[in-house]
């Protein structure tokens, strides 16, 4: 059964009208996100995807392989991505990820970068730069792959940060497959970093690992010296 198969009342946008967005259920939603689709009605092919990923697994596709899920329906992928990404956008600002304000632990890094490190498939290393109120000016994508000290040269992490005018920088890396703990290239190369942002006087005050729902921060856990636990210290 289609949409214009359904009695007027009970089609999911005048339902979202009459009573709220919130007594949809996900396939119904997507089904309004979607509108028209070119191969088969919209509300098999929303039931159909949420039954075989659900929204957390839709995000781990590519265009090209949502496409072919899709059916060959370009608008249809293009129409879901863009709706995770501005689903992970609005988590961020909520979390007030967006908002000024200075950053003062670890969490407040996890707030923001947790959404934005999601959907990757390989490791990614960002440098977030602060200026001396420890508010944000400006996040870095560094380098892709997994971190190692014979890969990760400090001249690539802190350009950005001398171009910036930064006082300090907070690493982030994602670990994919979810467990947050360090590796020992990790720790490597965290600390090659640190003693480079001593010796350019722009401090490394973090370095945060982001796993599946969860971190790890070696200045919460003081495994490396020179790292102060609270960043305003």
């Amino acid at each position: 059964m289609g949409i214009l198969d359904m009695p007027w009342y009970d089609r999911p946008g005048n339902r979202l009208i009459k009573e709220g967005a919130e007594i949809l259920t996900d396939s119904e939603l997507l089904e309004i996100l979607l509108g028209k689709t070119k191969k088969e009605s919209v509300v098999k092919l929303a039931n159909r995807l949420l039954k075989k990923y659900n929204f957390n697994k839709l995000e781990e596709l590519g265009f090209q392989e949502l496409k072919r899920e899709c059916k060959n329906d370009g608008i249809a992928a293009l129409k879901i991505l863009s709706f995770i990404e501005l689903s992970k956008r609005y988590s961020t600002l909520k979390k007030g990820g967006y908002s000024k304000k200075p950053i003062t632990s670890a969490r407040d890094i996890y707030n923001i970068m947790s959404d934005k490190v999601k959907g990757y498939k390989k490791e990614i290393l960002f440098a977030i730069m602060l200026d001396t109120s420890r508010e944000i000016i400006n996040i870095k994508k560094i380098s892709v792959g997994i971190l190692n000290s014979t890969l990760v040269h400090p001249r690539e992490v802190f350009k950005e940060a001398i171009k910036e005018s930064s006082d300090s920088i907070i690493l982030v890396h994602n670990h994919p497959r979810g467990n947050s703990a360090p590796s020992q290239p990790d720790i490597e190369a965290t600390n090659i970093l640190i003693e480079s942002g001593r010796t350019l006087s722009i401090p490394v005050l973090d370095h945060i690992i982001i796993g599946r729902g969860d971190y790890y921060s070696f200045a919460e856990k003081g495994k490396l010296a020179g790292i102060a636990k609270n960043y305003q210290d």
